[in-house]
């Protein structure tokens, strides 16, 4: 028995035996170490801790709608008197005039009923509202009523740079109206409108204004349409406007705004 457990002590002496890495007396070390070896003992693969790399920002992706497009082409066309006030328009043949389907054209033609320029005839279309004289006397009104005592209050308060730039807006209607399209210069100047007010910082104000500044732009019946050097006139009172405001001249603002909505009626 005892020679047995002496050949026994003999064999494991003779026993090759792995080298063992130095002890290292930094924390966690020794387990870390132990599970890796583990692990490759099991076959396993250890985890990666390494933070994967950010993903590439992308340019968000711009999606131009239909229904946008086909609004934008009614509203000019009501603007020119393309689409007459008093007439019926169905969604399929407009829809083939500006080469799109009924479904983007019924769409925009409601928003249009929403804003008053046209009216729903069920099963049958829409049909332009005939606004006239006394109802874009009444909206010029309520515009100078909504934002005249607003730009008072910001030529008291809104220091000179910040005037400096709405130039480029002013300077956008001015080549806007240069080329005579009303549609065009439409744009253009409820964009300053909007500009200027947005300096006011409120929301509901800007959202209010615009619409009215949208339905005062006709078609009218008995009116007539502002063109060629009207649109000019009334694009550089916006420049004129603005100098006056730069300077903080309160009286001259007062006079200029009240005298820019009269030109509107």
């Amino acid at each position: 028995m005892k020679q047995t457990a002496q050949r026994l002590a003999e064999v494991e002496a003779t026993r090759p035996r792995a080298a063992q890495a130095p002890w290292d007396p930094s924390p966690g070390r020794g387990v870390v170490e132990s599970a890796d070896r583990a692990g490759s003992v099991r076959g396993e693969h250890t985890r990666d801790l390494t933070p994967p790399p950010a993903p590439r920002s992308r340019p968000p992706m711009r999606r131009v709608s239909v229904r946008g497009q086909i609004l934008s082409a009614l509203r000019a066309a009501l603007s020119t008197g393309e689409l007459s006030p008093g007439e019926i328009y169905s969604a399929p043949a407009l829809g083939e005039r500006f080469g799109a389907s009924a479904t983007p054209v019924r769409e925009a033609m409601q928003q249009l009923a929403v804003e008053g320029a046209v009216e729903v005839l069920p099963n049958r279309g829409f049909r332009v509202v005939a606004r006239g004289a006394r109802e874009l006397a009444e909206l010029a009104e309520v515009r100078a009523l909504l934002e005249i005592p607003v730009i008072l209050r910001l030529a008291r308060t809104v220091p000179a740079e910040r005037w400096a730039e709405l130039r480029p807006r002013a300077d956008a209607a001015v080549r806007a109206a240069s080329t005579g399209c009303p549609a065009t210069y439409g744009e253009a100047d409820r964009a300053f409108h909007r500009s200027l007010l947005a300096l006011s910082g409120n929301r509901q104000l800007l959202r209010v204004a615009d619409e009215l500044h949208r339905r005062a732009q006709g078609p009218w019946v008995g009116v007539a349409p502002v063109r060629g050097a009207g649109l000019v006139v009334d694009a550089q009172q916006h420049t004129v406007l603005l100098d006056a405001l730069a300077v903080g001249d309160v009286e001259a603002v007062a006079a200029l705004a009240a005298e820019h909505f009269a030109a509107s009626d």
